[in-house]
């Protein structure tokens, strides 16, 4: 798919929609300086382009029973494209990862996991990650506190 160029306006709905992705389209129209309708038809086609992948709900992992969570670093045995696309597809099969990093260094994955508890946890480490013949090592790191900054920076060009 090519690339889709973005005008200041677009970088502002973005940065708008970011700041409340529940924002009205008038609203939003009115802040970015548009008529309703043509703001309809430029969000629409930010995501038609993907630039908009989805919106989300922001939920207490304590209210949802996850107790723990832990950044598992993953070092495969090989690096054959057949293996590394298998263990991601069982990665993206998991209900317990969060998200995952396909990284360079001494490991090839960081995976964020959520689970019930420490039992949960090392079934999980056991059954998901050690029992698979791509893994060759993992390393488990609990996390204490999580937060995240959910706006990546917009660049309108290379100069901004």
């Amino acid at each position: 798919m090519p690339k889709t160029t973005l005008d200041a306006i677009d970088i502002q709905l973005v940065r708008e929609l970011r700041k409340n992705a529940r924002i009205s389209n008038k609203a939003l129209a009115a802040a970015v300086g548009l008529a309703p309708s043509t703001c309809l038809e430029r969000v629409r086609r930010l995501r038609l382009a993907r630039v908009l992948t989805g919106y989300h709900a922001d939920v207490d992992p304590d209210a949802i029973g996850i107790g723990l969570q832990a950044m598992v670093a993953v070092r495969l045995a090989r690096h054959a494209r057949a293996e590394v696309e298998a263990f991601q597809r069982h990665l993206e099969s998991m209900s317990e990862v969060v998200t995952m990093f396909h990284v360079a260094g001494a490991n090839d994955y960081l995976v964020h996991v959520a689970v019930r508890d420490t039992r949960h946890l090392r079934e999980l480490a056991l059954s998901a990650f050690t029992d698979r013949p791509e893994v060759d090592h993992i390393e488990t790191q609990l996390i204490f506190q999580h937060s995240r900054n959910h706006e990546l920076p917009v660049y309108l060009d290379k100069a901004d």
